[in-house]
């Protein structure tokens, strides 16, 4: 991974020269995440890939940078004011289609002219996947209550601590990759009860293949770590089973909420704005159930991730490392697929529910829902000509795979902040 380095040189409009670097991809040291090895192998040429890694996706890990650090003392609302002149311009690109089309957009090329367009911001969908950078949040502000004072324990315990599937990953249709690093073969396969990873490398399968399975260990992990603080580096699967099937059911499933939502509060999102109400997978409703509902709005991603850029995620180390882990190496989809962004780094995060009724004959299939057709899509795009944004789009059309819509907006909404 990389954050483009300019020589020198700080270009601060969109439409400046551009100057492609060419950085390794070296997060595996650092975390131990055997995918970001066999990426680096690929680009060095050492291994053959049929599909070639986007210019974008080559980053290095200790090149990527926050972008509003310099702006850390400014409120979230200071830069969700609409710049009209933007507004219209955005607002354009919606001419025709329905109210379910919702979007925060956030310029921050210039920082001395930064720019904001919204649509329908507070309008609220089932955040899908999305929702997995609530239980990322959540992992932080447990590792940062176990470690106040130490950055690098909290990054060592994520690279050693190894923790067993269970019940927990099941069952999810999205495989993993399983890397071996002596024989340089790649399976790719559902998450099995048996399967254990470090910390980092069941984040990692969280995020970039978006596994609901790594997502309610990853969940489960942060709420071991609220259960037994001090104490959780030591513990055993042993006695975290033991808690789990001793504990009841309802105080299991108020500290799960707890755990992801609370952090979203300290951040000034809302219950409405944003809120994870159940589990990534049914083998973790065996010891915690459902509580309020989820939903997400575009105005409460943004607030995020507005919030991200500052440093202010639980801190400064840690919104950095979250964005690091949003790095899309892995194959990019929806909104993050459109051939304008080929070039940029994007940290992205997508998410989608469908449901089905198919008794009175209308058309209904994957991504294709007929009652219901959430995509959302939430994403960090970083030009090398250091054209940079942010973008919050959430829909639901039914009875379409809005996947060509995201993909067409993201070319739309990049030519008009290049503009």
């Amino acid at each position: 991974m990389k954050k483009l380095l300019i020589l020198g040189v700080l270009i601060s409009s969109c439409f400046a020269f551009t100057t492609l670097l060419y950085y390794p991809i070296d997060g595996y040291e650092q975390t131990g995440i055997k995918r970001l090895l066999r990426l680096e192998l690929i680009k060095n040429g050492e291994l053959k890939e049929a599909t070639p890694l986007p210019e974008g996706a080559k980053k290095s890990w200790s090149d990527i940078k926050l972008n509003l650090i310099s702006k850390a003392s400014d409120s979230v609302g200071s830069f969700l004011q609409v710049d009209e002149d933007f507004q219209k311009e955005i607002s354009g690109l919606f001419r025709g289609l329905d109210k379910s089309y919702s979007l925060t957009v956030l310029d921050i090329s210039d920082l001395d002219s930064i720019r904001y367009a919204k649509r329908n911001e507070t309008a609220g969908y089932q955040p899908g996947s999305v929702g997995k950078l609530a239980v990322l949040n959540a992992l932080f502000t447990q590792l940062a209550k176990i470690y106040p004072d130490s950055w690098e324990s909290r990054t060592s315990l994520l690279k050693s601590k190894t923790v067993k599937a269970g019940v927990w990953g099941l069952t999810d249709e999205h495989t993993i990759p399983i890397y071996n690093v002596e024989k340089k073969t790649l399976v790719k396969r559902q998450v099995v009860a048996s399967d254990v990873f470090s910390l980092y490398e069941w984040v990692d399968h969280m995020l970039s293949v978006s596994n609901n399975g790594a997502a309610s260990i990853v969940w489960r992990e942060a709420l071991l770590m609220a259960a037994f603080g001090k104490e959780y580096p030591e513990l055993t699967e042993e006695k975290a089973s033991a808690y789990f099937k001793t504990t009841p059911k309802k105080e299991l499933t108020d500290l799960a909420n707890d755990v992801v939502n609370l952090p979203l509060r300290d951040l000034g999102i809302t219950h409405e704005e944003w809120r994870l109400g159940s589990f990534f997978t049914g083998g973790a409703n065996t010891y915690v159930g459902d509580k309020g509902g989820s939903t997400g709005t575009p105005i409460g991603l943004m607030k995020f991730l507005v919030q991200l850029e500052q440093g202010k995620v639980v801190d400064e180390n840690s919104s950095l490392e979250m964005k690091r882990l949003m790095y899309m190496t892995d194959r990019r989809i929806r909104y993050a697929q459109s051939p304008a962004l080929k070039d940029a780094a994007v940290y992205f995060k997508s998410g989608s529910l469908y449901k089905c009724d198919r008794s009175n004959g209308q058309v209904c299939g994957k991504y294709m829902g007929n009652v219901s057709n959430f995509m959302n899509s939430v994403i960090i795009v970083e030009h090398p000509d250091n054209c940079t944004y942010m973008v919050v789009l959430m829909t639901n059309v039914l009875r379409k795979n809005s996947a060509s819509d995201h993909m067409y907006l993201a070319s739309a909404i990049d030519k008009v902040i290049k503009k």
